[in-house]
């Protein structure tokens, strides 16, 4: 257990430019606080790194862009961006990689490196910070942080026994997080392979949709526009969506929708827009553009579900779309399309037990790393603005 200790006197903090901080801690210009190292860049181009590839990382400013034969860097570095649009995503997006050995750097990113400070104090210093009033403006959508401009940015600064020991404490948190992720990784390809094997080994009975699915057309009379849903691509379910100016005064015409429902988008079925109508979405309305079904009793809706899930399957559904402009995959055209299932509901049933329960443990561990980066978020806004301190052994 990581042991802080909050300090309640007023003489242990002073004022400063950016807050009250700790009297012990300092302010300094990225500057003279780090060593900017874009010296060290390697820009190559994507078709001169396909003919040199190898085991060394290529890096851009926010992940790796590809590996090649030869390294130019050696040794602990903090990446930020030079440019990009994911400055403007700096809470939910990191700033700033921490990297270690041998490799490459291109010329989107500013290379750090800590002499009298920690690399790893940069890394977490800047990993969440808005940088935007540093930035400059390159067309629609793109900023840039010069080196001028980095060298310029306040670094608030503790003692280096500190940095030392908060980094320490914030990577144990890393580890738990990188551990967690892998596991999520590993679940997501079992996942998908036992998806596929149950599917195949169980072929049994070929049918058509038409003789699953019942298009479900119950007018919405007392239309609400506060009661409309849409479908998500990717299979990321169904969600209500937000109200459009422009449909108030609309002669559109409205079903009713009900919980339990197979849905889906026209024109974005092959790209994963279907789902099954979740209970607190019950009596919600959609278009004909989102048609939504009723299922035959004799088949369960979710085998139905995890059948159509299928990567391979649902993007070849796209072959079936009619039309012009923006094809649409209409009802009448799904409904010749075969499947083979289980004979029995009863096989269907214990099928989707079985992979209710794997995607079940993946749901928990993506529980745990939304609990264990929430934790880190929290240590950060203490232990790096000094409101918490740590103990060193001095």
């Amino acid at each position: 257990m990581i042991k802080v200790m909050a300090k309640q006197i007023t003489n242990d903090y002073k004022d400063s430019p950016i807050g009250i901080i700790p009297v012990d801690w300092y302010i300094k210009p990225v500057g003279e606080a780090f060593k900017i190292c874009n010296n060290l860049r390697l820009p190559i181009s994507q078709d001169e790194r396909n003919k040199i590839k190898g085991e060394y990382p290529y890096y851009g400013p926010t992940k790796i862009q590809g590996y090649i034969d030869n390294y130019r860097i050696e040794g602990k570095y903090a990446l930020i961006g030079e440019d990009g649009d994911h400055f403007l995503k700096w809470k939910e997006l990191p700033m700033t990689l921490l990297v270690e050995g041998k490799f490459n750097v291109n010329n989107h990113a500013h290379i750090i490196e800590g002499i009298e400070n920690l690399t790893e104090w940069f890394f977490y210093y800047f990993n969440h910070k808005e940088l935007t009033p540093y930035l400059t403006r390159q067309g629609v959508g793109r900023y840039k942080l010069t080196k001028d401009s980095l060298s310029k940015i306040p670094c608030l600064l503790p003692p280096i026994k500190e940095q030392q020991k908060i980094a320490s404490v914030l990577s144990i948190w890393d580890i738990a997080i990188d551990y967690c992720k892998l596991i999520i990784d590993n679940l997501k390809v079992r996942n998908k392979g036992l998806l596929n094997k149950l599917i195949i080994e169980n072929e049994e009975l070929k049918v058509k949709l038409g003789d699953i699915f019942v298009e479900s057309k119950i007018p919405a009379i007392n239309s609400n526009v506060n009661k409309r849903i849409t479908v998500r691509l990717n299979l990321k379910g169904i969600e209500k969506r937000g109200v459009r100016g422009s449909e108030i005064e609309e002669a559109t015409a409205y079903y009713l929708r009900k919980a339990g429902q197979f849905i889906y988008g026209k024109q974005n079925l092959h790209k994963g827009a279907f789902g099954i109508i979740p209970n607190e979405l019950d009596g919600f309305e959609s278009s004909s553009d989102i048609p939504a079904f009723d299922v035959n009793v004799n088949f369960n809706i979710n085998y139905i579900l995890y059948y159509f899930s299928r990567v391979h399957f649902f993007e070849k559904l796209e072959d079936i779309s009619t039309g012009t402009g923006s094809k649409r995959i209409q009802p009448r055209e799904l409904y010749k399309i075969h499947i083979k299932i289980p004979a029995t509901i009863d096989k269907q049933n214990e099928i989707v037990e079985i992979l209710d329960t794997a995607n079940a443990e993946l749901r928990q561990y993506e529980q745990k790393l939304e609990t264990l980066r929430l934790q880190k978020k929290g240590l950060m806004q203490q232990l790096l603005t000094g409101k918490v301190r740590v103990k060193t052994n001095n």
